[in-house]
């Protein structure tokens, strides 16, 4: 259920990536986008040296959820597109499912058929745990994204945003721009995506210990589901309880295009939003300037490109360009970062269709 670019990089496998640049998601629906914003987010042709040069032929097995949701529709694409800038990788995919048993079936055809590595977003950690422990064991090396499996040993490397540090970023930038306003006692409002997800709670307390630096604290909160309808429900029934409201963070830009559909209904201004994951529509919102929505943090589903250039480096036995040590590290949690009007230029590349 993130995002980067001004961005402090270092190198995997010889590309460029900032630890926020990964821009990151929801884990997260509508306009037609520029060339430019395709939620491929394909990446710049690699270079042709160091650990991009082509080395042994891995195949690497990717497993996914079904494509249901604009996030997780973008994680497929931008695997594909890390995949097809190698010439020693081939890309093998299995169908998409939300059905947890046909995700493990689907993973096991990949361990029956000795993949070189597989890439695994599960639809659930836990329950996938003993499927990705039984590819560990045979050998094949699993490049975990985001939702973790909860055995270290059923994976080799987990890759995935940082849910605290989203609304660490989004705490700070509400914060210091009412503080900055001289904004006193003011009404923020929160909407979340499904609140009982320790995703989303990790969420909310980054938002709230943030929010605290600033002696601010969340007003009311309520969780929209991530989808488009209860946005739009969520965000009329919050604006009718609070007449004035300071600042609204929106965890997520899928539903997000919901909660700017009952603002505009409203006919609500006088507060700034805060979006969560970064769409690609959400960024033309914020370059456009003319409603509510003044940023968004990043959760992007560039990690998924992300994991397999890790999948293709562990599968060769290499390590990572920047770094001292020879092999990949164990875990890699990707910065949220903040896009705002300033800056939406360089992230927009990289945004998913909602």
């Amino acid at each position: 259920m993130a995002e980067n670019v001004a961005r402090r990089g270092f190198l995997l496998g010889g590309a460029v990536i900032g630890a926020g640049a990964l821009v990151t998601g929801c884990t997260s629906n509508e306009p037609a986008a520029p060339a430019a914003a395709s939620s491929a987010a394909a990446p710049a042709p690699a270079p042709t040296g160091g650990n991009e040069a082509p080395g042994e032929k891995v195949v690497i097995g990717f497993s996914a959820p079904a494509a249901d949701h604009g996030w997780i529709a973008a994680i497929a694409k931008n695997a594909e597109a890390a995949a097809k800038e190698y010439s020693d990788v081939e890309f093998k995919p299995v169908e998409p499912t939300n059905d947890i048993n046909a995700q493990i079936s689907a993973v096991e055809s990949l361990i029956q058929a000795k993949v070189g590595a597989l890439v695994i977003l599960p639809n659930d950690g836990q329950q996938l745990n003993q499927i990705a422990r039984q590819a560990s064991d045979a050998g094949i090396p699993v490049i975990n994204l985001d939702r973790v499996f909860p055995d270290k040993l059923s994976y080799r490397t987990w890759i995935g945003g940082d849910n605290y540090g989203m609304g660490v970023a989004a705490g700070h930038y509400i914060g210091k721009t009412l503080k900055d306003k001289g904004v006193a006692n003011p009404v923020i409002l929160e909407i979340q995506g499904i609140a009982t997800l320790p995703l989303t709670q990790d969420r909310s307390k980054g938002f709230e210990d943030a929010l605290k630096t600033y002696g601010f604290s969340v007003t009311a909160k309520q969780d929209a589901q991530f989808t488009v309808e209860s946005g739009t429900k969520v965000a009329a029934n919050l604006m009718q309880a609070h007449k004035k409201i300071d600042a609204i963070w929106n965890h997520d830009d899928d539903q997000g295009i919901g909660v700017l559909a009952a603002i505009k209904e409203a006919g609500r201004s006088e507060f700034f939003m805060v979006g969560g994951a970064g769409s690609a529509n959400a960024m033309r919102d914020i370059k456009a300037d003319n409603g509510v929505l003044k940023a968004t943090v990043t959760y992007s589903p560039t990690m998924a490109a992300s994991a397999i250039k890790l999948a293709r480096l562990v599968a060769q036995g290499k390590g990572m360009s920047d770094l001292m040590e020879k092999q990949v590290p164990q875990s890699i949690t990707l910065a949220s970062e903040t896009i705002t009007k300033e800056n939406v230029d360089a992230y927009l590349p990289l945004g998913f269709e909602s």
